[in-house]
This record gives C-alpha cells, structure tokens and sequence, in this order.
C-alpha cells in the first residue's frame, strides 16, 4: 500500500515546475505522516530543479523547508502524536552509525545523507528511486529526521527555519557567538536576514556589511547595530581588525580578502552562501594574523530542534511572501534576480484551488 500524494514538479533542467501525481510509502512503525501545510522556496531548489550542480535526476519534486501537522504515525513513534506540529528539513536519512551520525551531526554523514529530494531512496515502499521534497501535500519521514515546531510561531513564517535557520543558527553556535562579541554579518538576503537577527538574539554587536546602501534601514529594523558598505573603501579600511566574526553569506564565488582584513587576530570568517569556487584566497592575510577561513553546512537534528526552541523562546522567524503553488514559477525567476524579502514561502491549501 501507498499514500496517493500531489504537489508540483519539474520533468527536466528546462521545463516549468507543474503539477504531478505521485506515491508516498504507508507508514513504518517508526515513520510519521505529515499533512504539508507550508513549505519555503531555497535557492538550493532552483539550483536543482534546473540541473545547475549536474545531478537532477527527473520527475523531481523540490522542497526541503517543511511544516504541517502529523497526519498519522507509526507504532513504535515516540514524542509525535497526530495533530502535532511537525517539520522536515534538509535530510530525511542517513546512516546513523558513523562517526558523525553518532555525534548527532547527520549532516556530515560519513556515508552520506538522504537529502529530502534527489535523494537516493534507502527505505522503498514506493515505485521512485528518489526522494520527493515538499512541494506536495503530505510526506512520510522516520521519526529520527522529524522536528518539532513551536506552537507560538507563525507557521508559514517558520517554514525557512527548516534550511536558512538552521544554516546560520549553526555556526554562530559553533564559534561561540555571544554577548561582548563583534559580529559582521555579509549579504543581506534569506540567509543573511536570519544571521542577523540571531547574532542580536545572541547578544553580539552586529554589523551588516553589504553592497547596497539601501539595505541599511532593513538590516537595523531586523537587529543590527551598524551597517559596513563594502564597496566603501574608506569605510572598509577603518573597520579592518575589527571583527571577532563573519558570517558569509554571499550566494557565489568571490574575493574573500577585502573580508578577510575585516577580521581581528585568531577570529574566523566562515562561508555558508557560495557552494562554487571562490575566486580569490590570499594566504597573506590567514597567515599573518592567525585567521582562519571555514564553512558550515546546515545542522544535524538535535542542533536543529535546539534552534527552533530558541527561535520560540525569542519569536524568531523569517521574513517571507506567502505565495500561491501556481505562483512557483515566477517565484523562482523572481528569487535569481533578487526580487524578494526574504523568502518566498508556498502555502500548500493552494494544491486544492
């Protein structure tokens, strides 16, 4: 038996998403039934869905910032019970016996995780070879890789939690982001935004530093202190061994040493936009001042629910435009050219009109 599904894919890196007929697997014991109310749009979608990494396999249904209320779950489930609010974020499995899978680091899966789509699909139960995001009306997850969402939030607000949350959240954890601390948040976008207001959240001093003037009055509506032009030389020059940490969210390859100098002795700036070359890393300025360049990709499940709590203890969301199914398309044209604050996100009772 399968659960009849329906939501939006696209068949190949040039056609439009459009509306496809698919089957999720019946529940396990341990897997949770999840009724799809909300679910962001990433650019990590459009990347896919046009086949721009060179790995789309097609029918494809993008979707990886999920939220909605269990629908049904398994005998063995603990925690979840129908009714509940629940999330999925970027990855639905993994092997959950390596090193990393252990320290509950799923996301660095030593074997490699299942991402929500395009995913090789371990479990079957379903005529597809690959996982299905959450452009669609339901989906079915194990229990491990479920979230819970904070009944105070607001639902659809929370749904980029799932990716661009979790994204910052992450390291600004890791390097101890906190009161005291001078904080440069870089590109003011879906990620970005969401830096900037969980460094303020944390208590650090943050700056936006961005190429855009204009920008300023947003950035300090969402928490910062000071905004940094960066296409400023002077003011870039004054700010030089000032930082204790970047955040960088700039979403292509690019010259790192203007940011590099932002940075005082032993501070790191670490990179969780450009998933392509980037263009230029001069040893010079690592070397001299002991700095350090790193990357951070999204969370595993305990850091990621640990998120969402702190986002329903400080009433953390994103910023969106809550957008129709049809309405896809021009979503994604409109999110590549920039056209959007901050994220547009796709209430699914549009499946039904």
């Amino acid at each position: 038996m399968t659960i009849k599904s329906k939501g939006y894919a696209t068949h190949s890196a040039t056609a439009e998403l459009r509306p496809f007929a698919f089957e999720r697997r019946d529940p396990r014991p341990q897997d949770i039934v999840i009724s799809i109310a909300y679910c962001g749009i990433c650019h990590s979608d459009i990347h896919s869905a046009r086949n721009e990494w060179g790995r789309t396999s097609y029918p494809f249904v993008p979707g990886h910032e999920i939220v909605g209320r269990v629908a049904a779950v398994g005998k063995h489930v603990t925690g979840f019970k129908v009714g509940d609010l629940a999330g999925v974020g970027c990855l639905v499995d993994s092997c959950r016996i390596c090193f990393s899978c252990e320290a509950g680091l799923e996301q660095y899966c030593d074997n490699g995780f299942t991402g929500t789509y395009g995913g090789e699909d371990k479990i079957g139960g379903t005529p597809h070879s690959m996982t299905f995001g959450g452009y669609s009306d339901t989906i079915t997850v194990d229990q491990r890789f479920v979230l819970h969402i904070p009944e105070n939030l607001d639902l659809a607000s929370a749904a980029p939690l799932l990716c661009a949350g979790i994204t910052t959240y992450s390291p600004l954890k890791h390097w101890n982001v906190g009161p005291g601390l001078r904080v440069g948040v870089i590109g003011l976008g879906g990620l970005g935004h969401m830096g900037v207001k969980f460094a303020h959240a944390m208590g650090a001093h943050v700056t936006m530093i961005t190429t855009s003037p204009s920008k300023g009055a947003d950035a300090r509506k969402l928490g910062a202190d000071g905004v940094l032009i960066s296409k400023d030389a002077e003011a870039m020059k004054h700010a030089r061994d000032s930082f204790d940490f970047l955040l960088n969210t700039i979403p292509v390859g690019h010259d790192v040493d203007p940011y590099m100098a932002l940075l005082k002795r032993d501070a790191t700036m670490v990179i969780v936009g450009s998933v392509e070359p980037l263009k230029r890393v001069d040893g010079i300025p690592l070397i001299f001042r002991r700095r350090s360049l790193a990357g951070s990709l999204i969370g595993g499940l305990r850091e990621t629910q640990e998120m969402l709590d702190f986002c329903g203890q400080h009433g953390i969301v994103c910023d969106i435009e809550r957008i129709s199914i049809k309405d896809v398309n021009k979503a994604y044209d409109r999110t590549v050219r920039g056209d959007v604050k901050y994220r547009f996100v796709i209430d699914m009772a549009t499946l039904a009109s």
